[in-house]
């Protein structure tokens, strides 16, 4: 039986586990949702990324970097700095699986 056929009527989390690459897509997931807020947020205020990079005490460039949300290789401490440079907090908490 192929993969997909044995994942067939099982879930996504055991599909994505059958090919190993759960991980990966719950990080780029993560990313992309954290990345839209702050964006959303920046947005909403009217905050340039300019601007946002001077609250964030840092350049432009990593604020895009920040922002991308193909780059999950992005520091804790830069997407704090990121939500608090638009008035928001990052909250970090440990579920069970």
């Amino acid at each position: 039986m192929s993969e997909v056929q044995s994942s067939v009527g099982g879930t996504l989390e055991d599909f994505l586990d059958d090919l190993g690459e759960r991980q990966e897509v719950y990080g780029e997931a993560i990313k992309r949702v954290l990345t839209w807020q702050i964006d959303e947020a920046r947005k909403k205020q009217s905050i340039s990324k300019s601007d946002m990079a001077m609250r964030m005490g840092t350049s432009r460039t990593q604020v895009n970097r920040v922002l991308d949300p193909h780059n999950v290789a992005v520091s804790l401490d830069t997407l704090d700095r990121a939500a608090r440079s638009v008035g928001k907090k990052l909250r970090i908490e440990l579920v069970d699986d």
